[in-house]
Order: structure tokens, then sequence, then C-alpha cells
């Protein structure tokens, strides 16, 4: 875990994700901290375990560590993130040790993760399972106002 490690003290990283945490600072509905991001990593990495998916675990933590880093670009510039952070995904992982072929797993798997329908990209699929199960709608103080239906909500913990 040691490039997950170049990740997570990586200065661009930490430097989109104070821009993020500032522009969400009046948000009241699911933030995007870090503390999201090592969720959906942990829920990622769960369910790779049961399900015996066999997926390697750098690969799951960097998906989830950069799954939303468009959201500021997304924020100023209206831009979708999951597409807006492809490039900033590819440039921090690469200074970070991944490889090319490895950067087209994770960029796929981010490009894919806000998407409403099931894809062939297994690592897609489990970052998007992941991004709504990580949300504890059941302890949420702004759940009444949340766009997202009863359906969607997260009633009980699951991981």
């Amino acid at each position: 875990m040691d490039r997950i490690k170049k990740i997570l003290s990586n200065r661009l990283f930490l430097d989109i994700n104070n821009e993020i945490t500032e522009l969400e600072r009046d948000r009241i509905f699911c933030k995007h901290d870090i503390e999201h991001l090592t969720s959906v990593a942990r829920i990622m990495y769960i369910n790779n375990l049961e399900n015996g998916l066999g997926m390697d675990k750098e690969l799951i933590y960097a998906s989830a560590l950069l799954h939303d880093i468009g959201r500021a670009e997304q924020y100023k510039n209206g831009r979708e993130h999951s597409i807006a952070g492809l490039e900033i995904s590819k440039k921090i992982l690469s200074m970070c040790g991944f490889s090319e072929d490895e950067i087209e797993i994770i960029n796929s798997a981010i490009e894919g993760h806000n998407s409403n329908e099931e894809c062939n990209n297994e690592l897609s699929n489990l970052l998007k399972y992941a991004d709504k199960k990580s949300r504890n709608c059941f302890l949420c103080l702004a759940s009444e106002e949340c766009y997202w239906s009863d359906e969607k909500k997260n009633k009980t913990i699951e991981y």
C-alpha cells in the first residue's frame, strides 16, 4: 500500500481535497471529504473479499480515493465530476508510481462510477456500489430534505 500512502500525501491530492472541503463548507447533504473516500475504499475492499473478486487492493483504494477528485471543477465550471477528474487522477497516479495500464483501469472505474447503468467494468461497479453504501442516511440530519428517494437511501448500516 506504499502507493496509496503516496496518494494520501500528494500535494495535488491534498490541495484539491481542501478546495472541495471549502466549496462544500455550507453543504448540508453528503460531503465528499476524506472520510467519505476512505469509507468507499473499505466497502469496496470488503465487497471484493466477500465476493472473491480478486481485485488488487491498491487499485481499489486508488479508485476510491480519486473518484471525487473532479468535484471542485464541477462546482466551479459545471463539468461532470467523473469526467472532470480524469486528467487530475492521471496526474496524481503517475506521480505516485502507477503504470499506464493501472491508470487506465482506475480512470475507467472513475469515469463509470456516476452512471446509472451497469457496465462491464467490475471495478467501476464495485466503486458505484460502495459510493452509495458509504452514506449513513439513517444518521443524516438533512435526510428529509435529501433528493434521494426513500428506496435509494441507506436505512441501516451494512458495512
